[in-house]
């Protein structure tokens, strides 16, 4: 397994299969969570925002986009910065399924800060938030289709982009199966959470997209616990 890791998965996960779903998909988004706060996913992407936010001038006003958001656990960190820092925030979760849209509708009901949109990326209009991110989305992709999905998410965005998303490492893929078998019976968690590892990033693969890009104002760094955050100014 471990001489795969050396280049990134080309297996589709059951989470792109949208012919599934139901009851099964949903549990699988609440034990993410679960996940996503022992890995501590929600760390690189505030920092990549805070990065983008202080380069902005600190602005008083910050409207952010999240796509790919699933049920939108880690925004709760970003809303807790906000809170501390004085910004009048306006976060949108935006998904293309149904599940967990109707999962970030529960999760973040007593919230107004918050809105839930089911849609695809490729609909949204062009710099029509400050700052686009996405936790764990752009692995989902393959390396020819990652210029266009990331250059979409620079379209819709005003000030920038922040990527977060796993570092390919057999350390993390033994971590996150061994964390995965022992929470959780669920396919979805069984199968996905060590292939999204096995489909992640090295920082070669940055290297090569910034490259495609053409895009000056990109730039990457690891961090903590098996992460990349990726930022893009525009």
């Amino acid at each position: 397994m471990f001489k795969k890791l050396r280049h990134r998965a080309l297996e589709d996960e059951l989470m792109d299969d949208f012919s599934m779903g139901g009851d099964e998909l949903r549990e699988a988004l609440q034990q993410l969570r679960l996940i996503n706060s022992i890995f501590q996913a929600a760390g690189p992407m505030k920092y990549g925002v805070q990065q983008l936010w202080q380069e902005a001038g600190k602005p008083v006003r910050l409207s952010i986009l999240d796509i790919g958001a699933g049920s939108g656990d880690i925004n709760r960190h970003l809303l807790r910065w906000a809170t501390a820092n004085g910004i009048d925030i306006k976060l949108t979760l935006v998904d293309i399924t149904e599940e967990a849209c109707e999962e970030a509708r529960q999760l973040f009901r007593n919230e107004p800060r918050v809105e839930v949109l089911q849609c695809n990326l490729y609909d949204l209009l062009p710099d029509s938030f400050d700052i686009v991110t996405s936790t764990q989305f752009v692995h989902h992709f393959s390396a020819e289709e990652l210029p266009n999905v990331v250059g979409s998410m620079l379209r819709t965005a005003k000030t920038g982009v922040v990527i977060n998303d796993i570092h390919r490492h057999w350390i993390a893929w033994s971590a996150v199966w061994l964390t995965a078998h022992l929470i959780s019976t669920n396919r979805y968690i069984r199968n996905d959470a060590p292939l999204s590892v096995a489909k992640g990033f090295r920082a070669e693969d940055w290297r090569k997209l910034k490259d495609v890009l053409g895009t000056p104002e990109m730039a990457y760094c690891w961090r903590p616990l098996f992460r990349y955050v990726v930022t893009i100014k525009k």
